[in-house]
């Protein structure tokens, strides 16, 4: 799906992981680029942070040797940290980036800076947000791609067939709300064009929850906890005439609360 991958770490643990996944979204001659960026520029620090950094260099060669994937980690010390993963982007050309979701030491908010959003808003690349490293390791038994518009984010669907080919043809259920579908939920099946079980179901919403998206986590996070999900995909195409669907608040009330990972894609 993607011939290069950013992925900006902050801690070691997280390297693995992500690289780990981040196979599954790979194109077969595709390569993966691992950035730890310093948040300072005084000498003493960054002196220190750049001996402690081989913790994040070592297991990113060690990941990649065992995947068999071309993984190039690097280690940069700024004090602008979107403005360092941005710019490396568009320096090695990729076409994805890759990250989690942290709260502070003091706060369990995952939004408490701003490098997500500044993404999120700014990146040409795709951006892709996971919240829960812990679970991506385990297959999902069907993904969940909520829509508001007559057709699911492309890029979100995309997302979906290859994860699902990955896991040996998983369902796939899009899920729109609409203030015109029926009081109960109505579902049809069928494939997508890669031959993927595709389930379309929708779901009635009222007309006062589409003004800014109000209520629409929670209709989201029902729905994943009614049917038991293994994975959401919240996607959003740049193009989109409606405006922005990934706004922080918007993330932030779905990611915390989820009860499955949540992927959140801006294409």
């Amino acid at each position: 799906m993607y011939r290069r991958i950013l992925i900006p770490v902050a801690m070691p643990a997280e390297v693995e992981p992500l690289i780990r996944f981040a196979a599954n979204l790979l194109e077969p001659t595709g390569e993966i680029r691992i950035l730890h960026v310093i948040p300072t520029v005084t000498i003493p620090e960054v002196a220190r942070e750049w001996r402690a950094s081989v913790n994040v260099v070592i297991p990113a060669h060690e990941t990649g040797a065992a995947l068999d994937l071309p993984v190039e980690p690097e280690v940069r010390a700024s004090r602008d940290v979107p403005g360092e993963i941005l710019e490396t982007a568009e320096n090695h050309g990729v076409d994805a980036i890759l990250l989690t979701l942290r709260g502070s030491r003091r706060s369990r908010n995952p939004f408490v800076g701003h490098t997500a959003t500044a993404l999120l808003q700014h990146a040409s690349a795709d951006v892709v947000i996971v919240n829960r490293l812990a679970l991506l390791e385990e297959a999902p038994g069907k993904i969940l791609l909520p829509t508001l518009g007559e057709q699911p984010p492309r890029k979100g669907l995309l997302l979906a067939e290859h994860l699902s080919i990955r896991h040996h043809g998983i369902p796939v259920v899009t899920l729109r709300f609409s203030p015109d579908a029926p009081e109960e939920p109505v579902h049809r099946e069928t494939t997508t064009s890669r031959g993927i079980p595709l389930r379309e179901k929708w779901v009635r919403m009222p007309l006062r929850f589409f003004a800014r998206h109000r209520g629409l986590p929670e209709a989201i996070l029902a729905q994943v906890a009614q049917e038991r999900y293994g994975l959401c995909i919240v996607a959003e195409d740049s193009r989109r005439s409606e405006g922005p669907l990934l706004t922080r608040r918007f993330l932030e009330e779905l990611f915390r609360n989820a009860p499955c990972p949540i992927l959140a894609v801006r294409g």
